[in-house]
C-alpha cells in the first residue's frame, strides 16, 4: 500500500492503537514484521499511520498480541474500513490539515463534550460570530480563508442534526457570554441562538458563573471526544499555535476529571438559559 504525505489524526490513531497492543504483548517491530511477511520499516510506517493496514492484518497482530476484546478490535477495523469521503475533505488544501481533523473527530464521535472560557461552543456558533472570531486573529487571515473556516464551522453542526444526533454537553464560563464578538447586536442573536439550541434534547448546554472562581486547566479550550470504546476517546485542545490532540491514558483522565469538576459547579440548563437570557437582555 502506497504511504501518505499526511495522515489524518484518525490514521494516525489506528497506528497508535497497534503500536500500543504491540507493546502491551512485549512484542518489538523485527517480531510484528516477521508475523505480517513485511520489513520492519513498514511495520513503523503502519504503526505511525504514513501507511495504510488492512483489517486482516489488524486481526491478525490483535490476535498474536493476546487482545480479546472484540469490540475494540471491531472498533479499529472500522477506522480503516471506511473508505467513504468525509464531507470535510472538501475542505482538504484549502484549511489547515488540524480543522479538519476535529471535523472528522466530531463526526466519528459517539458523545461530544467541550469547554469553553472566551468563546461559545463552535457547534452553537452562529456564522455572524464565528466571522467575527476568526477576524480577530494575528496576523489577519485573509478573507477567503476566513468565508472557508466559517463554512466549515457551520457544515460541522450538521452533527448535531443527524438521525442519531451526538449527545453535546457543553460547558461555557459567563466570561465568555459577555464577550462582544460582532459587536452588541450580534452577541445578542448569538446568545438567543445558544437558549434555543439548548432545548434540543441532544445538547446539555451549562454556564459556569463568575461566582464561582477559580477553575482547573490554562482557561483554553477542550473537546472531549467519546469514542464507540472507551479505548478510542481522544482530547482535542485549542491554543494559539494551533490544535492539539491526546489519547495518553493519563490526559484523558485529566481532562475527564475537568469535566467533571466543571458538571458539579455548573448552572443546571435551566438555570443557565436564565442567565444567558439576563446577559443578553443587558445589550
Amino acid at each position: 500500500m502506497p504511504t501518505r504525505a499526511t495522515p489524518t489524526v484518525r490514521q494516525r490513531r489506528v497506528g497508535a492503537e497497534l503500536r500500543k497492543l504491540r507493546i502491551g504483548a512485549g512484542r518489538n517491530t523485527e517480531y510484528a514484521a516477521g508475523l505480517l511477511g513485511l520489513d520492519r520499516t513498514k511495520v513503523s510506517n503502519m504503526e505511525a499511520g504514513v501507511r495504510a493496514i488492512s483489517p486482516e492484518r489488524i486481526r491478525i497482530l490483535a490476535n498474536d498480541y493476546e487482545c480479546r476484546d472484540q469490540g475494540y478490535i471491531d472498533a479499529l477495523i472500522s477506522m480503516v474500513e471506511s473508505r467513504k469521503r468525509g464531507w470535510w475533505e472538501h475542505y482538504k488544501g484549502q484549511l489547515p490539515q488540524g480543522l479538519l481533523d476535529v471535523a472528522e473527530l466530531e463526526w466519528s464521535a459517539t458523545r461530544l463534550r467541550s469547554l469553553q472560557t472566551v468563546h461559545v461552543p463552535g457547534l452553537l456558533q452562529l456564522s455572524g460570530y464565528a466571522r467575527a472570531v476568526f477576524d480577530s486573529a494575528l496576523p489577519p487571515l485573509p478573507t477567503s480563508e476566513v468565508e472557508l473556516r466559517v463554512a466549515l464551522r457551520m457544515q460541522r453542526q450538521k452533527v448535531l442534526d443527524r438521525d442519531t444526533g451526538v449527545e453535546y454537553v457543553a460547558y461555557v464560563h459567563e466570561c465568555a457570554l459577555r464577550m462582544q464578538f460582532g459587536g452588541r447586536r450580534n452577541t445578542r442573536e448569538q446568545l438567543d441562538h445558544l437558549c434555543d439550541m439548548s432545548e434540543r434534547d441532544n445538547v446539555d448546554l451549562r454556564v459556569l458563573p463568575v461566582e464561582v472562581g477559580a477553575f482547573p486547566g490554562a482557561g483554553h479550550a477542550v473537546l472531549y471526544a467519546h469514542g464507540v470504546v472507551p479505548q478510542l476517546d481522544t482530547v482535542q485542545l485549542d491554543s494559539a499555535h494551533g490544535g492539539e490532540f491526546t489519547h495518553a491514558d493519563a490526559q484523558l483522565a485529566k481532562y475527564g476529571a475537568h469535566m467533571d469538576w466543571w458538571h458539579e459547579r455548573s448552572l443546571d440548563p435551566q438555570r443557565s438559559r436564565d442567565l444567558i437570557r439576563s446577559i443578553a437582555r443587558q445589550l
